[in-house]
């Protein structure tokens, strides 16, 4: 077996065991020291210096030096001091005298030194004969020495046969903690009494329960200690102890006030307490400026929000604070606890501090200003959404911002626009004169197309559609959108380049080398900032704004036709003018004024402009455009909705209480001597047993669905484990059973691993009687994502057989399925974190699933995604299908998917890809070969 090792210590090279004899029975003290060192790093890494122990004590126990004395004690902390048959070496008695002088020494260092080093010595026979000299350190003058005499107490009590050796000193530790007056002293004193002596350590808290307030933070810590335990092993006398805690949630001490706030919410259920609790970790945030105790603090509160989910929502405000904090992380976190916190009771207060916070980002020139109104632009949208009363008060606000410089937050404000506009029919007329009113502001392409849609879909009195226009052609300026010079100037410049380009040869520079200069030129006519935005997109080449332009302005005059309130003049004017704009765009695109030409799609979209603009009297053509593009819109917000739903009941909490469970009836309860904190803790708990939230049988359930067998039935010794993937790492519960009538020796588990996985400790003997079992727990760590595999045996030997036994385990594969869930995310950031990340795996699709749809459900299921792209999308039999899934590793890495798949119509198979995408590339490759694997489709029986 292994021994314990109480010192770990840098290890570079070893010096020669004559070399540090020599330097030990020559040197002086420093000489003396360096020696020691040496020695003692050489055998905590496996030397064997068997020579030296004599040296030791001949030349270095009489030395005066304080660090030689120092190191001295360490050296006997690490060598062996019993033999093979665990009795003490007969050499080990020359160190006795040498410790009871030390006891003994004028200096109190090395007093401490010493009395320090018997903690970790767990020799009996050498610890019997310093017992009168211990116990009289413990009125020495110096306060350094009586706190490691309690310390040397407190171990030498806890050994196989303390009690024997110290059968007063729970009682002379308790004298010392009343009359004590140093804070450390009286720690160790009362840690003692809390691990040897229960009862009187709870018999002084209790006779001193007004003074623990002013009891020192590491006393109090300790004191805390003992509350949870003692609250743990009796809950029904927790009543009386719920004032110690409270009393310390009042004290200075962040430290123990955190403590405090964690022992109160797994001791109580009462509101009260959750809420004294959420108070304490609010004022925690505030009051610390460490940005990672603030994320601590907001995990705490992340817990109770999960289940006090009432209480937490009184606190809202509260949590909001943690806004003023300029890290984006705890931002972040708070926005996420606030809006799940959110009710009808809090909605304007919450909306109203997240306008004060957006107003606030204005006039703040920070970088991370665009990313902190991005933010709170999405939290805002996720109240309009739950209370869509509240989106009036807050639409107009967010609507300064469609032109901000930040194109993701505006992108954010104008989604938000759309949505509300469609949801809330009262705010459509405000909504749309303020987005016209503003439209000149924006001057980012994405923002412009969905603005322009906006525009197109809601614009539905003949007022709004006039004004609507003007905005349009105002933001287009006057035609032509360049002219004929301009045309020929640019010709010229394209010629002067070509000919330049002929012209120019490599020049030879000084030292030998080539070299040749370039120039870009520039054809473009005013796209300055004078320029309206919509012409400014034009004429840097953005054809596809020009097809949404087109698209807009076609609805527009579709609109006024179908309305029927127009002049036929004015109706005429604006049928011309928009199709004269068409074509000026059209004609734009094949010019030589732009350096590159319009692509084919954007011209085939204005083509059908104009093509629909020309029959702008066919009804059917005017109800495609007018009603069917809003009705698609209207069913994927629902839809939407409706996702959204279900997935925050699919995340509720399901409390399931047994038929013969117990309901204790409060009322009919005598409260009799009880403070309100105790009647609440007593509900709160009926109510969770009532509702079965108290019960675990579930984790049982699934703990033993995840059993892996390791050994066959008719093997000698059998093995199961039980696999726990935890954050970063896994551990393995393994049970060991005896199943041979004989007792087994030296059994020990031994493990090896393949990948990025590691093993923590090193394996144990055991001992196993007949038929009987142990539980072995072993510890791996992870590093990465990737797919490993733990392999190993159980070796034993037999008291009927000489020869050591070895039974093979099974192999326990790892799976990425253990370290990925599915997780949601907004197509806007999809799209974002596609563009971002670097490592892709592209696998080709080879299966013998003949249905696009049963393949995407089949990658789904046997990759432990979700699939972002919408059930609506995918309807329909067309013989193609591309889909989005996203998942989460326990990392906090993000695994992108992309299915694309057709079904030949000759012979019927699909083809196609699926391309991974990821940060890491050990995700990404793991992910790919998981789906290689399991994409040929469901094996047979």
């Amino acid at each position: 077996m292994e021994k314990s090792c109480t010192m770990l210590v840098h290890f570079d090279k070893a010096s020669s065991p004559n070399e540090i004899k020599e330097a030990l029975e020559t040197g002086d003290g420093p000489t003396k020291a360096s020696a020691m060192r040496k020695a003692i790093m050489a055998l905590l890494n496996g030397e064997q210096l068997p020579a030296l122990f004599i040296t030791i004590v001949r030349y270095v126990l009489p030395s005066d030096d304080n660090v030689v004395q120092k190191l001295l004690l360490l050296y006997l902390e690490i060598i062996e001091k019993t033999d093979s048959n665990g009795k003490v070496l007969p050499e080990m008695i020359l160190i006795c005298q040498n410790l009871r002088n030390n006891l003994q020494h004028p200096n109190e260092f090395i007093r401490g030194a010493t009395l320090r080093f018997l903690c970790r010595i767990e020799e009996v026979e050498l610890l019997e004969p310093l017992i009168p000299s211990v116990l009289s350190n413990l009125e020495h003058r110096h306060s350094y020495v009586r706190r490691n005499a309690v310390l040397a107490i407190m171990s030498i009590y806890k050994l196989q046969g303390g009690e024997v050796l110290l059968v007063d000193a729970p009682e002379t530790i308790e004298n010392i903690l009343k009359t004590e007056s140093d804070l450390s002293t009286r720690r160790n004193a009362f840690l003692m009494l809390f691990n040897c002596a229960q009862d009187r350590a709870l018999d002084f808290l209790l006779a001193n329960i007004d003074q623990v307030a002013s009891w020192g933070d590491i006393l109090q810590m300790v004191a805390l200690d003992l509350v949870r335990k003692v609250c743990k092993t009796t809950p029904e006398s927790k009543g009386k102890y719920m004032k110690i805690i409270l009393q310390l949630l009042q004290t200075n001490n962040t430290a123990v006030t955190y403590e405090c706030a964690g022992t109160l919410v797994s001791l109580s259920s009462a509101p009260t307490a959750i809420r004294a609790a959420a108070n304490c970790y609010c004022q925690l945030i505030q009051s610390q400026s460490d940005n990672n105790v603030k994320l601590i603090v907001l995990d705490r509160i992340m817990e109770l929000k999960t289940h006090h989910r009432e209480v937490m929502q009184d606190m809202i405000m509260d949590v909001l604070r943690a806004l003023s904090s300029p890290n984006m992380d705890i931002r972040r976190k708070t926005l996420d606890i606030a809006l799940e916190l959110i009710t009808p009771r809090n909605i304007d207060e919450v909306v109203l501090t997240l306008k004060k916070e957006v107003v606030k980002t204005q006039s703040r020139d920070s970088e991370k200003s665009g990313d902190y109104r991005q933010m709170l632009v999405q939290a805002i949208h996720t109240c309009a959404i739950k209370f869509p009363d509240v989106a009036g008060s807050v639409v107009h606000l967010l609507m300064d911002f469609l032109g901000d410089s930040s194109t993701a937050s505006a992108l954010d404000v104008v989604f938000f626009v759309r949505e509300i506009i469609e949801t809330n029919e009262k705010l459509r007329e405000s909504i749309l004169q303020r987005l016209l009113d503003s439209f000149y502001q924006i001057r980012s392409s994405r923002v412009c197309a969905c603005a322009l849609w906006i525009i197109g879909e809601y614009s539905s009195d003949l007022a709004t559609v006039e004004n609507s226009l003007s905005v349009l052609k105002s933001s287009l300026g006057a035609l032509p959108f360049y002219s004929v010079a301009q045309e020929e100037e640019a010709l010229s410049k394209a010629a002067a380049a070509d000919d330049l380009q002929k012209r120019q040869r490599p020049a030879v520079l000084s030292d030998g080398t080539y070299a040749t200069q370039s120039a870009q030129v520039e054809a473009v006519a005013g796209a300055g900032a004078s320029v309206p935005n919509l012409r400014a997109l034009l004429l840097s080449g953005d054809f596809f704004q020009g097809s949404v332009i087109a698209t807009t302005l076609t609805k527009l005059v579709l609109r006024m036709f179908a309305l029927g309130e127009s002049e036929p003049a004015a109706l005429n004017a604006a049928h011309a003018e928009v199709m004269l704009y068409i074509v000026s765009m059209m004609r734009l695109g094949e010019s030589s004024v732009l350096s590159h030409p319009i692509d084919d799609d954007s011209a085939d979209r204005l083509s059908l402009c104009l093509n629909v603009l020309a029959q702008a009297d066919n009804e059917g053509l005017r109800s495609i455009w007018l009603e069917d593009c809003r009705k698609s819109y209207t069913q994927m917000i629902t839809e939407k909705h409706i996702r959204d739903l279900d997935e925050s009941k699919a995340n509720a909490p399901v409390a399931v209480a047994e038929v013969d469970d117990l309901i204790d009836f409060v009322h009919l309860k005598s409260r009799k001597g009880m403070t309100q904190l105790e009647i609440e803790d007593e509900v709160a708990t009926d109510l969770k047993r009532a509702t079965g939230s108290l019960s675990g049988d579930k984790d049982g359930e699934k703990k033993l669905n995840r059993m892996l067998q390791l050994t066959g039935f008719s093997d000698p010794v059998y093995a199961e484990a039980y696999v726990t993937v935890h954050q970063y790492d896994i551990v393995l519960d393994v049970t060991v059973l005896n199943r041979t009538p004989e007792t087994l020796q030296n059994l020990c588990l031994e493990l090896a691993t393949m990948g990025d996985l590691k093993l923590v400790e090193r394996p144990q003997n055991y001992t196993l009687g007949p038929g009987d079992s142990k539980q072995i727990r072993a510890n791996i760590k992870v590093s990465s994502t990737e797919t490993g595999v733990i392999f190993g045996n159980i070796v034993y030997e037999s008291t009927m057989l000489t020869d050591r036994n070895v039974v093979v385990l099974n192999d326990i594969h790892i799976d990425i399925m253990d370290y990925i869930s599915p997780a949601s995310t907004a197509d806007v950031a999809f799209r974002n974190m596609w563009a971002e990340f670097e490592w892709e795996n592209k696998v080709a699709v080879n299966t013998s699933i003949g249905d696009v749809r049963e393949f995407l459900d089949h990658i789904v299921c046997s990759t432990n995604m979700k699939c972002l792209t919408p059930a609506s999308a995918l309807e329909g039999d067309c013989g193609f299908l591309a889909a989005n899934l996203y998942a989460k590793s326990v990392f906090g890495e993000d695994a992108l998917v992309n299915v694309s798949v057709e079904k030949q119509p000759s012979d019927g198979k699909l083809t196609g890809y699926i391309r991974i995408r990821s940060k890491t590339q050990g995700i990404a490759l793991s992910l790919g070969d998981k789906i290689t694997l399991k994409q040929k489709g469901p094996r047979g029986p």
